[in-house]
């Protein structure tokens, strides 16, 4: 029987609102992942973190330089993770401070060589070239590895039906999903090729069957 695959993958929203379009792009963005992920025999443990949730312990520890309780555990399973899925609404044709901040907090070493699918939410087609001159530069300092793909939603995307011409939302999303799938599959068959293959466990019946045989 083959044992599937494991990897951890870490979604950050950087969404104000609830319900939040910027959460909603991530959730889609980490479906497409799993879907892809799922094709090729490997399972991906999914863990998200709302920054909304954690801004106060942003902000202290830029005061005090320590991470609280939950700002501290949404650091960890964002550097423990395999991957990462990292997404921002636009403000002032940038990343939002909120997403900047966090990303300040964390160590400078600590996602290096991480693979990255970063995305953006916007009320404009006009600021999506954020992925590119804004967010992209952040984690090339990073030194993630950010998938080809990055998506960009405006409010009139979500609608938008696929003419064939430009690629609609749902073809982005599941294009940037199985970039990075393909980035943390081998990841998740290295893991499994390290450890130690378990011993065949024979009943105790089929033992004694057996010496009966040979007497």
């Amino acid at each position: 029987m083959t044992t599937r695959k494991r990897v951890g993958l870490a979604v950050v929203s950087a969404g104000l609102g609830q319900p939040s379009s910027t959460r909603l792009l991530a959730d889609r963005l980490a479906e497409a992942t799993r879907v892809a992920l799922a094709d090729q025999d490997t399972d991906a443990e999914v863990t998200t973190l709302e920054l909304r949730d954690v801004a106060t312990g942003i902000a202290h520890n830029f005061t005090t330089g320590f991470a609280g309780g939950a700002l501290r555990d949404g650091i960890e399973r964002v550097t423990e993770a395999d991957g990462l899925i990292a997404v921002t609404p636009v403000f002032s044709a940038s990343y939002s401070g909120l997403f900047k901040s966090f990303f300040d907090v964390i160590e400078p070493d600590a996602l290096a060589g991480k693979p990255v699918l970063l995305g953006a939410t916007g009320g404009t087609p006009r600021h999506s070239l954020v992925l590119e001159h804004a967010m992209r530069p952040l984690f090339a300092y990073l030194r993630t590895v950010t998938v080809p793909t990055a998506v960009y939603a405006a409010t009139d995307d979500w609608a938008a039906p696929d003419d064939g011409v430009a690629p609609s939302l749902p073809r982005r999303i599941a294009r940037a999903g199985g970039e990075l799938a393909e980035l943390l599959a081998p990841r998740a068959t290295e893991e499994a090729a390290s450890r130690p293959e378990e011993p065949e466990v024979i009943p105790f019946e089929q033992q004694l069957a057996a010496l009966r045989v040979e007497e």
